[in-house]
């Protein structure tokens, strides 16, 4: 009889779920929303229980499609954004705004001020980290709880990571990710583990005992408990099944396409999505101004992760939609139809495509190579032209932009590990913006790497099948599972006539991002 795996991706906006057969192939999957509430300002926030109802409803719903026994589950493993779960003492929602809303997402900003307070500390952590605390990282917004909510931090019984509040929900086992542990907390595990000097530095030495961090830290593709009888009927699973370590979900992504660039051709891999992480692993540690990590056995055992990142990207297309003035009574935008229509014009008129156009992409701050949440997007050369030729124009540009900001972090990656003789000369691309292939190809053209794209339809749920692979006792560990859990589909070419017009647009860019400076200089002595 065959056997299947479960994996759980938890996103901005939704949760997803797939049925994976043993070699790695989806079988199904399902997608279930998320109620998130954004505002007022940098605020944004969920509630952990419609969450875990969404991965509820997407799991049952998956494995009724793909039509399989729940005792024939074998394996389940959940990933999820970064985002910050607090529970009261009793173990309720702890109220942050409405009484369920409980949970800060990810690319929250209220803890600027917090977070720059961590990097002035000029702790080691922060070498870990780019040079700069970013206010999507825990421990900011936990000193902005603390600070400016004290009613809610006098009532905090835990504070968790998403992807162990799944686990914890799923198997009733307490502990912390190794992967979300080393990349999101102050915890280096190659120097002993929680930085206790730093939190005493910040004002967070009472952080252990009242957030409730439990001393279990588990490792990816290890287990992190047993599914119970409570979850497996919420979940349509079978009770006892085994649940894998949680993983961050760009590195699930990781581990989903570490394997399309194997052995002597080192490459990096983006995982694109509502934002862009460019990771590399690597057997040495890289460090890098601007580059988080690198972090250790947060994607394979015994390696390194250094992650550049554009906390804008699938958000900056998304904004360019909902922004335009609006379609005549009738018609609609969507990315399809516009995708659509920007290869049309492509056939027309190549890469001059809206050259008119220049754009900085940083509507929510530059996390890679410039470390500063504070930055702003900018958009040059627009006219009053309203068609849907001309939304097509900006939200091409846009892309482009996006693509040129993945270059500069692979620049600036190639440049930490020239030294070390693991310069990247690959990219291999999974999620959302790697599903169009114009927007496949714009990244070669862009970049001028060869671009690596995975046979799996949706490789973070891939990667956090691998995991799923591995606690069930399928594949001995990780390095047996992934290559063979992973399938190379396509490489796509850089075109040289295109590559050498996007250095132009390059160009702009860099002076473009020197201009901005100068500007921000100029206000700052006004």
């Amino acid at each position: 009889m065959p056997s299947y795996l479960v994996a759980v991706d938890v996103g901005t906006r939704s949760a997803r779920a797939g049925v994976f057969d043993t070699s790695g192939r989806m079988l199904a999957r399902r997608v279930a929303p998320l109620a998130l509430t954004e505002g007022p300002g940098p605020h944004a926030e969920y509630s952990s229980d419609q969450i875990w109802d969404a991965v509820c409803a997407a799991s049952r719903a998956v494995v009724t499609q793909a039509g399989i026994a729940p005792d024939r589950v074998i394996g389940l493993a959940f990933d999820a954004t970064c985002s910050l779960v607090l529970r009261d003492r009793d173990g309720a929602a702890l109220s942050l705004g409405a009484p369920d809303r409980d949970t800060i997402a990810w690319f929250d900003h209220r803890a600027l001020a917090e977070a720059a307070e961590c990097t002035a500390t000029g702790h080691r952590l922060i070498d870990h980290l780019g040079g700069a605390m970013s206010p999507e990282m825990q421990t900011p917004k936990l000193m902005w709880l603390k600070r400016h909510r004290p009613d809610a931090w006098a009532r905090l019984g835990a504070a968790r990571d998403l992807c162990d509040e799944l686990t914890l929900r799923a198997t009733g086992e307490p502990g912390a990710s190794a992967c979300a542990r080393a990349a999101k907390w102050p915890y280096l595990p190659a120097s002993g583990g929680w930085a206790e000097d730093f939190l005493a530095q910040v004002g967070l030495d009472d952080l252990r005992e009242r957030a409730d961090l439990p001393a279990k830290v588990v490792p990816v593709g290890a287990p992190a408990g047993w599914l119970t009888p409570q979850a497996a009927r919420a979940m349509g699973l079978a009770e006892g099944i085994p649940v894998a370590s949680g993983m961050i979900d760009a590195y699930a992504g990781a581990l989903g396409t570490v394997g399309l660039s194997p052995g002597a051709s080192p490459g990096l891999m983006l995982i694109t999505g509502t934002s862009n992480c460019i990771m590399a692993v690597t057997p040495d540690p890289l460090f890098a101004p601007g580059i988080w990590g690198p972090s250790r056995d947060t994607v394979l055992p015994g390696l390194w992760t250094s992650e550049g990142g554009q906390s804008a990207a699938g958000a900056a297309l998304e904004w360019v939609l909902d922004a335009w003035p609006g379609p005549a009574p009738g018609q609609s935008y969507d990315h399809d139809a516009v995708l659509a229509r920007i290869e049309t014009l492509l056939a027309r008129e190549g890469a001059a495509l809206g050259q008119e156009i220049d754009v900085l992409p940083d509507f929510n701050g530059n996390r890679s190579p410039f470390s500063d949440a504070g930055l702003r997007g900018v958009i040059a050369g627009l006219s009053l032209d309203r068609g849907f030729d001309a939304l097509c124009k900006l939200y091409w540009r846009t892309a482009v932009s996006v693509a040129l900001g993945v270059r500069q972090i692979a620049e600036h990656l190639a440049d930490a590990s020239s030294g070390t003789g693991t310069a990247p000369r690959s990219l291999a691309i999974a999620g959302g913006l790697a599903r169009a292939p114009v927007l496949r190809q714009l990244f070669a053209d862009v970049t001028g790497m060869k671009v690596l794209t995975s046979q799996a339809e949706d490789v973070v749920l891939s990667g956090t099948a691998i995991a799923a692979a591995v606690v069930s006792g399928h594949y001995p560990d990780l390095a047996t599972a992934t290559p063979a859990m992973t399938t190379l589909a396509r490489v796509l070419t850089p075109d040289p006539v295109r590559h050498e017009y996007y250095d132009r647009d390059y160009r702009i860019m860099l002076k473009m991002q020197d201009h901005r400076a100068e500007i921000a200089a100029m206000k700052a002595r006004i």
